[in-house]
Parts: structure tokens; C-alpha cells; sequence
């Protein structure tokens, strides 16, 4: 039995052919944020553990989680703001409901950061390679999150490579930026 368009769970990774432009828009923004909270979670365990002589794990996870959450909430805020400028109105109960998704979803993003972290909290492992697996793993988001994008592109593979590529050195520019801060 085929399901309506507008009745079906949103799927970032498997965004189906038929998908409305609004669908499409609202899966990009959720892959958008992901990509925010990723970059911001690698700046804090980065700058974390360059600056850690003796990295304390309840410390680290609390800084990320916090950060995280806030630059949810400053993306939600922008979202509203943005929204109210371009409609001159309050976003209706769908739309609210939408930007609430958006950075919802994005929180998973720290999952397995979050999971390390406690495991080291708990003795499991050491905070410093909690924090590298938590890096690794980060870094590893990015890398799914850019292929999901550059694959709905429908370029030949060789363009698509091309693309993944330069989002991939993008990618690694941030990281280096983020470094040379710290």
C-alpha cells in the first residue's frame, strides 16, 4: 500500500525519489544543523584535548553537552528570527514543529561522543582516548553526512567524488582552522 507523500517519516538518509521540494528543504536544514553541531562538538573535544595535560571526563562531557545544547537553541532562535523577518509572521504549529526537529535530531549527532564519554566517566577507558574515539567518530558524521548530500545531487559518480572531495578538504580546513585557534 503506498503511503501519501506527507504521511511518511522523514529519512535523511533514504529521502525517496518522489519527495516534495518542501520534504527536500526541510531534510536539507536537518543535515545542515547536524553538520553545525558536528563542527562544534570537534572545536570543543579538540580544544579540550590540546589543552588537557589531565582531561577530566565529567568535565568534558558537561562542556559538550552544554555547548551542543546551546548552539541548538541559538540556531532555533536564528531559525525563528529568520522566519518572522522573511513571513512578517510567527510560524504556524507545522513550521514550529519542524525547527523543534531540526535541532531535535541534531543532538544525535553527540551520541556516541556522549556514550565514550560516560564509559570513561565510569572507568571503562581513559578520557583521552574517549575524547580521540569521540573525535574519530565526529569526523566519521561528517563523512556520512557530506556522501547522503552529494548523492542526491544525481551528478555522474566521478562529479560526485569531485564534490565529495572538496567538501571533504572543506572539511578539513575547518578542522585545521579550529586547531590554529587553539
Amino acid at each position: 500500500m503506498s503511503q501519501h507523500p506527507h504521511d511518511r517519516q522523514p529519512d535523511d538518509a533514504h529521502l525517496p525519489a518522489d519527495a516534495t521540494p518542501q520534504e527536500r528543504q526541510e531534510a536539507g536544514d536537518r543535515l545542515r544543523e547536524r553538520i553545525y553541531v558536528t563542527f562544534t562538538a570537534l572545536a570543543i573535544l579538540m580544544a579540550l584535548n590540546a589543552h588537557g595535560e589531565h582531561l577530566d571526563s565529567p568535565t568534558v562531557l558537561w562542556t559538550l553537552i552544554i555547548s551542543v545544547v546551546g548552539v541548538l537553541l541559538a540556531g532555533l532562535a536564528s531559525d525563528l528570527v529568520s522566519h518572522m523577518i522573511v513571513h512578517d509572521t510567527l510560524p504556524s504549529a507545522r513550521e514550529l514543529r519542524h525547527m523543534l526537529a531540526v535541532a531535535s535530531r541534531a543532538l544525535g549527532v553527540i551520541a556516541v561522543p556522549v556514550i565514550v564519554l560516560v564509559l570513561a566517566y565510569f572507568g571503562v577507558m581513559q578520557a583521552r582516548t574517549a575524547v580521540i574515539v569521540a573525535i574519530s567518530a565526529l569526523i566519521a558524521s561528517l563523512a556520512v553526512i557530506a556522501r547522503i548530500a552529494v548523492s542526491r545531487t544525481g551528478l555522474s559518480w566521478w562529479k560526485q567524488l569531485i564534490v565529495l572531495g572538496g567538501i571533504v578538504l572543506l572539511g578539513v580546513v575547518v578542522v585545521f582552522l579550529e586547531q590554529l585557534a587553539h
